[in-house]
């Protein structure tokens, strides 16, 4: 049985496991990253991997090769981490610095949503010439594409959902990006300010919401902003399948019912194919692993 590692790099954390060619996670790791310093950061990562072989009782001679998730842009014919808003690796050369430091020739890195999206659509066992889209809502908002087999990378942006611009419906907000009103943050403040409280975290937003101790109107618009933008992705690529990951909605899986039904309100007859199609990760905070993992086995 051949096996692989699966890195996923964060600002706050690297989760590290061992993943089989069929997608199993046999073990997995976190450490606490260290954006402080490009070297420091690396050392966590590379303390992420030691870790995960030492319980998992694999050697380096078990394993095919490393895949790894970045935020932001990746180079990935080239290796090189280019640039990432939380962390210190502008033009940071992963590839070449992770076979000096393992041997293994076999290293594939990408950005930390395509490799979620890799592992989810595997999961889904959609035909290979179908649309897919993966969302993740989380501190930020973004999607991937994958269509024919393939992912869509456009001139190397494609997929930033949280940049477009929706209608906010409270506070006359106006036109606002969709992850300044709808991801985790976002929700934060806006609880701050409907509630008039202070450090409020979205845990505990939508444990009001279960409850009825939060307004529903702040669930109401954020739900609605986030219909506004599936909407734009149901108009342009029409997808056969979509699944949601990241721990906004993870978390709070009553979250898709919402926004099916305010999408619902939003799309043509023809369109609504998709309101069936749209399904919360199974595979939840291991996709990103998971599907870094799994890319040493197959590039797209």
């Amino acid at each position: 049985m051949k096996n692989a590692i699966g890195i996923d790099i964060g600002g706050t954390k690297i989760a590290a496991g061992i993943i089989t060619e069929s997608g199993e996670l046999l073990k997995r790791v976190d450490v606490k990253s260290d954006p402080s310093d490009r070297e420091k950061m690396f050392a966590k990562v590379l303390e992420a991997v030691g870790q995960v072989l030492e319980k998992s009782s694999y050697s380096l001679d078990d394993i095919e090769g490393i895949g790894v998730g970045v935020p932001g842009k990746v180079d990935c014919e080239n290796g090189v981490a280019i640039f990432q808003n939380n962390l210190p690796w502008k033009q940071f050369p992963i590839t070449a610095r992770l076979r000096e430091q393992f041997g293994l020739e076999q290293i594939s890195i990408d950005n930390d949503v395509y490799m979620a999206a890799f592992a989810e659509w595997k999961a889904a066992q959609v035909k290979r010439n179908e649309t897919f889209v993966y969302v993740t809502i989380s501190t930020g908002i973004s999607c991937s594409i994958i269509q024919n087999g393939s992912f869509f990378r456009g001139a190397g942006f494609a997929g930033e959902l949280g940049l477009i611009p929706v209608l906010s419906k409270v506070d006359n907000k106006g036109i606002k990006r969709l992850e300044k009103v709808a991801a985790g943050p976002a929700i934060e403040k806006l609880a701050e300010k409907e509630l008039q409280v202070e450090n409020i975290s979205t845990k505990e937003v939508f444990a009001g919401y279960a409850n009825g101790t939060c307004e529903y109107r702040i669930i109401e618009d954020v739900t609605d902003n986030l219909a506004q933008g599936l909407y734009s992705i149901s108009c342009l690529l029409d997808p056969h399948k979509m699944v949601f990951g990241g721990s906004v909605i993870v978390n709070n899986p009553f979250l898709l019912k919402l926004m099916k039904e305010k999408l619902k309100s939003y799309q043509l007859p023809e369109q609504q194919h998709i309101l069936g199609q749209m399904s919360i990760s199974t595979l939840k905070q291991d996709n990103g692993v998971v599907g870094a993992g799994l890319r040493v086995f197959e590039r797209l």
